[in-house]
This record gives structure tokens, C-alpha cells and sequence, in this order.
């Protein structure tokens, strides 16, 4: 049975506190809405300015395979800003929970009934789709509910909409009032549900389980307050779960992950680590017990592969870390050590994870070295010192310092800010040991306050393929990214040294 994706991330997405997309910024999201398979496409809310009018225009004239749908309140002049941005399809809305009809819309619910007809039947008598939605109607009054859906049908309406608007719904109500929409309207039913309770994706499935049709999600399940259904944890769901019925989407899961990560990018909001699907941690390991077992058959610790939504399983090494892990990473770089050797090993790494600290590869590697005295196998570069200079009126400039494989250098380089200049500066003096560019830059903060903790990690990318990632912690943003670029390109030369190895052996 198909299940048809609405995705909302362009509209509810938008209205997530500190996030704004320019038009352009709106179309592009929507192009790889778009590649991913949605079923419709929430390009926005029409009303609420000219910018947004300008994006959703350009997003219909796009050509995208997806329909594209605009937002609109109960009023005609909301119905014709949408029909004037070229839009054949509306999602119109009226709350009908007496708490919003008392607090909010000062309306009797004769008076609420009348506006949801009116809409609906303007809205078809110019020749749009019009799918309603009932706000809050999961604290709405059953029986009012279960009349508006009626009315509304009758007055031409193509699809009802369930919206859980505050999230308030458990599974078990939302299947009732699902079948409560399909009885009362013989229409298809979409469930539109938020994560105030965290049940989000559990009540989307649920209204599904009690015959919704279609779902309303978002990337990363961004949203007002604590989000919406996220669209990939939703989808993989009703993919790899064991349901009675078998579910289908027309969504390509291989390119879950990098949508979620463009999208990420470009409305600032950093996926949490631990999220599903498309969390850094979500097919991560670093305990000893789970790496043996995923080391053996992935499935013991991972409940899909990775590779299902264009992802890659990682072993990360510390104060947990076994030895069956610790040796699948040293492998990568072509390193085998004997059992005595691998106690060694994991002795220093544990004991570096029992200060707190993390195990990069590049520090792993150096204990490998140190353990099987392998002089071909260190830190290549090593940042000695730095200095940066910015102002309102000059240009950015950075200096400096680095140690390659024990040779002192310097440079000064500009930049469109302090750390454009500084990474600049690196690659300018790295540039003959190692042609790196930045891949990916990703900065986010991990705590309050004018002194908060930065992470920044950078992607980055040398001719010949080869790729690493390098994480850093730090107060100052600057120096953070610096240590993380340097970080980055050892971690590169590793890899290429590693690889010439092998080949000379």
C-alpha cells in the first residue's frame, strides 16, 4: 500500500524559531525535495510577505514532479494570494478546539463551520485542490470534528487533514479520530502531528495503522517548538518495521542522509548526534561488546544497514573500546599488530578515555606508532602558532605557523573572515605536501553564554580521493577550526602514506 509523502519542511519547517529562507535559498530546498521522492511539496504560506510569494512562484514554475502546495487561513484573500503565485493546490485551515475558538478566533463553532464551507467551496470554484485542516483537532470537541469533516466534504474539499497542533496526542486517540475522518467524510485522511510528547513519528504511524493515507513531515523533523514528524524516521519505519501491512513510499532512501545534512547547512540547525537515521552517532560504535558483535554481522547492533539511507558505520575508540574495533580501524590504515602489541595498545587508549578525552584516528595511529615503532606513522603537521587580525574597514588576515614532518614554515594569508583567513593560511603552506580544499565546514554551538563551547567539523578532500573528517572542541571559533583543519589534513597524508605503503610492500 503506498503511503503518500507530504513534506511540510518549507512551510512548518520554516516557522522553526531563528530560521528564514530567501527565496532562492526556498527553491533549492525544494529541488532536492524534490530528487528525494515526496509526494507534495508545502512550498509556504503565501499572505505573510512578498519574499515568500517570490520563492513559492518560483518553486511552481520549477517543474518539479511533486505537487506543490501552499498554506492559506480560512479568507479569500489568503486563497487568492496563494492562486496568484501560480499554485493549483491549497491546504486551508481553521482551529476548531473551543480553547483556540474562545481565546484565539473569538468564533461560535456555527460560525467556525461556516468559514471552513466558505473556503472550501471558494477554493474549488477556482478550480484548485483544496485539502482542509482542522487546527488542533486533536483537543477538539469528537462530534464537532467528526461534523466539520462531513461539511466539508460535502462542500467539495479533496483530502481532510488531522493536525495534532501541539502535540498532544497519544496513538491509540489519533487512530480513533482517524477512523472517525474516514466515517465522516469518505475522503483520503492526512495525519499532521508534532513532537511535544516526542510521539510525533509514533502517532503519524498510528494514523496510518487506522487508514490515513498520507503523512505531513519535515526534514530532521524541524519545526515550531519541539518540531514535527521527521520525514526519515517516519519513512525507514514503515520500510524496516514489522507491521501487518506492508507500506511503500516513493521516497529514494539513499539520498536521505545528504538531504538531511544540505538542509541542516542552510536553515542552521544542527542535527542532535544521537537522532535516528540521521544522527553522527545514529551507526557509530565504540563499546568493545558492540563492535565484536557488528564486526561479526552488523545486524546484532544496527537494526537497518547504513548504506539504506547513504550512510557509512564508524568505530570510534575509547575508554569502552575493545580490542576487535580498535583493530578493524588500524586495519583501514594497513596496520596488523600482534596480540601483546594490541594490549598496548588499547591500554594508552583507554587511559586517554578515562581523562575525558577523545581518541582521534591520528592519535591512534601515533600510539600504534609509538607501540610498533613505526617512524613512518605521526602527526605530519603541527600547528606551532597563529595569530589573526580583523576589524571593521580592513580585510581579515591571518598568520601562520606550522611544523611539517619537522620543518618550520609561515604564512600570511586574507580571507572573507578570520577563519576563511586562517584556513587559507594552512593550505597555502600545506599546498605542497598535500593539495587539500574544505569539503565541508559545519559550525555549531554545544552551550550558552558568550563563552560557549564551539564544535566545528571540517570535511576535507586532497585530488587523488582521498577524504577525512575532523572534529574539534573549543571555546574560541577560530582556533577551534584551525586545530580542526590541521587535524583533518594529518588524517589525509595518514592515508595516502598508509595507501603508498602498501603498495611498496
Amino acid at each position: 500500500m503506498k503511503v503518500r509523502i507530504f513534506d511540510t519542511t518549507l512551510r512548518d519547517g520554516e516557522q522553526t524559531p531563528g530560521v528564514a529562507l530567501s527565496p532562492d535559498q526556498k527553491l533549492s530546498i525544494a529541488k532536492k525535495l524534490d530528487a528525494l521522492g515526496v509526494d507534495a511539496i508545502e512550498a509556504g504560506f503565501p499572505i505573510v510577505s512578498e519574499g515568500e510569494r517570490i520563492g513559492i512562484k518560483m518553486i511552481t514554475e520549477a517543474n518539479l514532479k511533486a505537487e506543490i502546495c501552499g498554506l492559506a487561513r480560512t479568507d479569500k484573500k489568503d486563497i487568492d494570494a496563494a492562486i496568484d503565485c501560480g499554485l493549483k493546490y491549497i491546504h486551508t485551515f481553521i482551529a476548531t478546539s473551543d480553547i483556540h475558538l474562545e481565546h484565539k478566533l473569538h468564533l461560535t463553532r456555527d460560525q467556525v463551520l461556516e468559514k471552513a464551507i466558505e473556503a472550501v467551496e471558494y477554493g474549488k470554484s477556482r478550480g484548485l485542490q483544496v485539502e482542509f485542516s482542522a487546527e488542533d483537532a486533536t483537543r477538539s470537541d469528537r462530534d464537532f470534528l467528526k461534523k466539520v469533516f462531513g461539511e466539508v466534504a460535502k462542500a467539495g474539499a479533496d483530502r481532510i487533514d488531522i493536525p495534532d497542533t501541539v502535540g498532544y496526542s497519544t496513538p491509540q486517540y489519533i487512530a480513533e479520530i482517524t477512523k472517525d475522518a474516514i466515517e465522516a467524510s469518505k475522503l483520503p485522511i492526512s495525519v499532521h502531528c508534532h513532537n511535544d510528547f516526542g510521539l510525533a513519528v509514533a502517532n503519524a504511524i498510528s494514523g496510518i495503522q487506522a487508514g490515513a493515507s498520507c503523512a505531513h513531515v519535515t526534514i530532521n523533523g524541524i519545526g515550531e517548538r519541539a518540531g514535527n514528524a521527521s520525514l526519515e524516521e517516519f519513512v525507514m519505519a514503515l520500510q524496516c518495521l514489522q507491521f501487518e501491512n506492508k507500506w511503500e513510499t516513493g521516497i529514494n532512501t539513499k539520498l536521505i542522509y545528504e538531504t538531511s545534512r544540505y538542509i541542516s547547512n542552510l536553515v542552521g540547525v544542527p542535527v542532535q548526534p544521537n537522532k535516528a537515521i540521521v544522527g553522527e552517532n545514529a551507526f557509530g560504535h565504540e563499546s568493545g561488546i558492540h563492535t565484536h558483535g557488528i564486526l561479526s554481522n552488523p545486524l546484532t547492533y544496527e537494526p537497518i544497514s547504513p548504506e539504506l539511507v547513504g550512510r557509512h558505520r564508524w568505530f570510534q575508540v575509547g575508554k569502552h573500546a575493545g580490542a576487535h574495533g580498535m583493530n578493524a580501524m588500524l586495519k583501514e590504515y594497513g596496520i596488523v599488530p600482534d596480540e601483546n602489541q594490541t594490549k598496548q595498545i588499547l591500554a594508552k587508549v583507554k587511559a586517554i578515555g578515562d581523562q575525558g578525552k577523545q581518541v582521534t584516528d591520528v592519535e591512534l595511529l601515533s600510539i600504534a606508532s609509538e607501540i610498533l615503532g613505526e617512524r613512518g606513522i605521526k602527526r605530519i603537521v603541527q600547528l606551532t602558532g597563529f595569530s589573526v587580525s580583523t576589524g571593521i574597514g580592513t580585510m581579515p588576515y591571518a598568520f601562520v605557523k606550522l611544523n611539517i614532518d619537522g620543518k618550520e614554515v609561515h604564512a600570511t594569508d586574507y580571507g572573507v573572515g578570520p577563519v576563511d583567513a586562517s584556513l587559507n593560511a594552512i593550505q597555502k603552506l600545506t599546498g605542497e605536501i598535500a593539495e587539500v580544499r574544505v569539503k565541508d565546514y559545519s559550525l555549531a554551538s554545544i552551550s550558552g553564554g558568550s563563552n560557549a563551547l564551539c564544535e566545528v567539523t571540517i570535511k576535507v578532500e586532497d585530488p587523488y580521493g582521498n577524504m577525512a573528517t575532523a572534529k574539534s572542541i573549543g571555546e574560541d571559533i577560530v582556533t577551534t577550526s584551525v586545530q580542526a583543519m590541521i587535524d583533518g589534513i594529518n588524517r589525509i597524508m595518514l592515508k595516502k602514506m598508509l595507501k603508498e605503503k602498501k603498495v611498496d610492500n
